[in-house]
């Protein structure tokens, strides 16, 4: 809501020196969302003057029209000559009033007008448009033309109100009572403790026989609806400069006089209203829900098929407009036309004026349903005050006489359904308790008051809502409001106090210690977004009978291109990869730690938990029940060059090991010791995948993957040549974990280390080696480690070589050379009884 300073002080005495940025900070701390203030015409200066176009010289010989214009300015040029002015615009002629800024004004943008030589005439200033004058759009994006009785030589900045301060407010969906300048001038005159001047506040005839009739056939979706009718328009009437200008401000284009004024009444009253050529209504008007496959013209042109839940507004005809949301084309205003054979002006000169109070989810619905945001819908769907229907048609009226010399119809249509006030009942120490800050009663029934309220009792206080407030419901509501309007600011900070001995879990110590040891391996942290789609699982070669496939598709996404939960992290990793390479980063290594969320097909509804109490945990249990498997991950992707080159040495580019080794690193942060296999699993190269597995309960269990991706993957991601990743399950390395870490026993008795090297068969895993060798070392084997893979014609054909170092220790003694050999023996007759391995040489 652009709310204009200058419009607001007609409802609000303001001292003279408020600023809008005074303004700002007062509304800000009485909880309205000011975003920024607009300083209109900020830096403009004069002369800029109204003239009067004496005489127009077309110029030829030039790629587009140019005119040489003289123009009386009157005294303002210091001299009472005509001004010459070069102007391209070709909406004015001789005798019209424009718009003149002359030599030495400076426009907005620090636009400094002086005369010079163009098209070989010289200009002395400048005939100005809307646009040049930072007026915002009037439709005609020419010359401003004014109306002839403006005398020349006025000054144009103060007759068209070019310096002025705007505030813009982002209007929460709850406070839609300030879409309004009556519901901002509400709040404004409470921040400064001074009274309002309700623009709404008039004497509106009662209704009677004689109005408009009117037929409402769904008095649930229009508890209200009041005609009024205005006959004999001038058609060649315009809206004041008053009228325009304060529309442009609040960001709307003038369009005719009629159309003007009713929006200029729903931006001061809040009230949506809509005028119906009077000529071109057949018979009365109806409310009704339409029937489905209905056809109606907007406005806008557009033809709409409407559903069986819209409500429309009817003639004899069938539906005239989308009610709450937007006319119909067939009973638009029409506009000032010249009929060519008589010359007399044609329009629109009766018109009937609709004010109404509509169901706010219906017309939300509508709204939605058409695709079609308008500034009534905008405010049905959040609330309008069904008692100002009345005094907008009044306004309306009143303006319409006022200013298109109309003359009022004695008729007046009132279409009610009754409803009473709302009341609540609220004790008078609930804000106290609420906010942690003593109030007291009176403080409490006068901040109610202000609001809006009737507020009654002592200890009980019973308080009728005011009807533009539908937010307030509950209680609470109630309590928000004396807490607000006593100011945010001024609630004491209280940190709470967590109950001692108690700090993280251990599954959160462990999340965190993976997060450090990437962090520390040289990885960056990406923080995705958890949504996905199905395109991007086909990206990764996932097989449709993939448990990764089966996703949770949100009822209500954020983009229809991501509609599920994602069931993986690479994705999302491989996004920020490929976007971070676009901007030029050629060397990446990213992680991210988080759930994924894999439906099962088991879920159950949700049941709907109360809020007046704390659930039982039978309803608890069931709420988790309906909820999809969580599993916490952590994920890597990487390129480029892992170690740099320099003048150190030549650098290492990323490969499949170093993926590997990352799922490694997060694996000891758990007290886990990885095995690692060779696999093929999407969306990894299948000869360069390996599958992490990890012992749980003596059993080897899938705990991750990790590899090079697939080459047609990398493809179709448009994704980097070698691209690496792994992603790993930490519930799953939590499980396999023994428990807490413990700091490891130093030994101060040296190592022996012995090397072996084995020839095995070509498909015989190294895994299963490094296992045996394991096993059969005993409990003096303090690590063991691959060092070595050799193939070639000293090995054999099909064979290979894996050398392996063993490190030997006593927590008690210093081991001999027979103790540190027959461990070695006994490692290595358990590889060659297992596996069928050779000792090499």
């Amino acid at each position: 809501m652009r709310v204009p300073l200058s419009w607001l002080r007609e409802y609000v005495d303001l001292p003279a020196t408020e600023t809008g940025r005074d303004v700002q900070a007062k509304l800000i701390d009485v909880g309205l969302e000011v975003e920024t203030v607009e300083r209109l015409g900020e830096g403009l200066k004069g002369p800029l003057v109204v003239g009067q176009v004496l005489t127009i010289e077309e110029l030829e010989g030039f790629k587009k029209p140019i005119r040489f214009c003289t123009v009386d300015v009157g005294d303002a040029n210091g001299t009472g000559e005509p001004q010459e002015i070069v102007c391209g615009a070709r909406n004015f002629a001789v005798g019209d009033k424009v718009v003149v800024v002359l030599p030495g004004a400076v426009l907005p943008g620090d636009f400094k007008i002086a005369a010079r030589k163009t098209y070989g005439k010289k200009s002395h200033g400048m005939i100005c448009s809307g646009d040049e004058l930072g007026m915002g759009d009037d439709g005609t994006h020419g010359i401003i033309v004014l109306p002839p009785e403006y005398e020349v030589g006025t000054d144009a900045i103060e007759l068209l109100e070019l310096v002025d301060e705007v505030l813009d407010i982002a209007v929460t969906p709850d406070r839609g009572y300030c879409l309004s300048m009556r519901g901002v001038a509400r709040e404004t005159a409470t921040a400064y403790g001074l009274p309002l001047r309700d623009p709404a506040l008039l004497d509106v005839p009662p209704p009677n026989a004689s109005g408009y009739p009117v037929q409402v056939s769904d008095p649930i979706g229009c508890d209200r609806f009041t005609a009024r009718t205005v006959s004999g328009l001038e058609p060649e009437a315009r809206s004041p400069i008053w009228l325009t200008r304060r529309l442009q401000k609040a960001g709307m284009r003038p369009v005719s006089l009629a159309v003007d004024i009713t929006n200029y009444v729903m931006l001061e009253l809040g009230q949506p209203l809509h005028a119906y050529d009077r000529a071109t209504v057949d018979g009365p008007i109806g409310v009704r829900r339409a029937t489905a496959g209905e056809q109606l013209t907007t406005l806008d042109g557009t033809k709409r098929v409407l559903d069986a839940q819209d409500l429309v507004i009817t003639d004899n005809r069938g539906p005239i407009g989308l009610a709450g949301v937007m006319g119909g084309a067939n009973t638009e205003i029409a506009g000032a036309v010249t009929d060519p054979e008589t010359g007399q002006l044609r329009g629109t000169t009766d018109v009937v004026i609709e004010a109404a109070h509509f169901d706010a989810i219906s017309i939300a619905r509508t709204a939605r349903r058409h695709k079609l945001s308008s500034e009534a819908a905008k405010r049905f769907e959040r609330g309008v005050d069904p008692e100002a229907a009345s005094a907008a048609a009044q306004r309306t009226v009143d303006l319409l006489v006022l200013l298109g010399g109309g003359t009022a119809g004695e008729g007046v249509t009132e279409v009610v359904s009754p409803r009473g006030p709302r009341t609540l009942t609220i004790p008078a120490d609930h804000p106290d308790k609420v906010a942690g800050v003593e109030y007291g009663r009176e403080t409490v029934v006068r901040r109610l008051q202000q609001v809006g309220c009737d507020v009654y009792g002592q200890d009980e206080l019973v308080v009728t809502v005011p009807s533009w407030r539908p937010d307030l419901s509950d209680p609470n509501d109630l309590a928000e409001e004396v807490i607000r309007l006593e100011g945010y600011e001024n609630l004491p900070s209280t940190l709470p106090k967590p109950p001692a001995g108690r700090g993280l879990t251990e599954r959160q110590r462990l999340h965190r210690r993976v997060g450090r040891v990437l962090a520390g391996a040289g990885y960056v942290e990406a923080l995705n977004y958890p949504f996905t789609g199905s395109h991007v699982l086909d990206q990764l070669g996932i097989e449709p009978d993939d448990p990764r496939r089966s996703a949770v598709t949100l009822a209500n996404p954020l983009s229809d291109e991501e509609p599920d939960l994602r069931t993986t992290l690479i994705p999302g990793l491989l996004g920020a990869l490929r976007r971070n390479y676009g901007r030029g980063s050629h060397d990446l290594a990213l992680f991210e730690t988080g759930p994924v969320f894999r439906a099962t097909g088991d879920e159950k509804a949700a049941s709907r938990l109360v809020v007046d109490r704390r659930p039982t945990d039978d309803e608890i249990a069931s709420l988790d029940a309906s909820l999809p498997q969580q599993p916490r991950r952590a994920a890597v992707v990487l390129t480029g060059a892992r170690e740099q080159a320099g003048w150190w040495g030549e650098g290492r580019p990323a490969i499949w090991a170093d993926a590997i080794e990352a799922g490694r690193a997060v694996a000891r942060e758990a007290g886990v010791e990885l095995i690692v296999r060779q696999d093929q699993h999407a969306p990894f190269h299948p000869g360069r995948c390996a599958a992490l597995l990890a012992l749980v309960d003596g059993e080897e269990v899938l705990v991750g993957n990790a590899g090079e991706l697939h080459p047609r993957v990398i493809k179709a991601m448009a994704l980097p040549e070698r691209t690496c990743a792994m992603e790993i399950d930490l519930d799953r390395l939590e499980r396999a974990g023994a428990g807490a870490l413990k700091a490891p026993t130093i030994s101060s008795f040296p190592v022996a280390t012995q090397d072996v090297a084995l020839i095995v068969d070509g498909g015989v895993p190294a895994a299963d080696v490094e296992a045996a060798l394991r096993d059969g070392a005993g409990e003096l084997l303090e690590s063991l480690r691959l060092f070595d893979v050799f193939t070639g014609e000293q090995t054999g054909a099909g064979k290979k070589s894996l050398a392996y170092a063993l490190r030997f220790r006593a927590p008690d003694r210093t081991l001999t050379a027979e103790e540190a050999t027959a461990a070695r023996d006994a490692a290595v007759a358990a590889a060659v009884e297992r596996t069928g391995a050779v000792l090499r040489g």
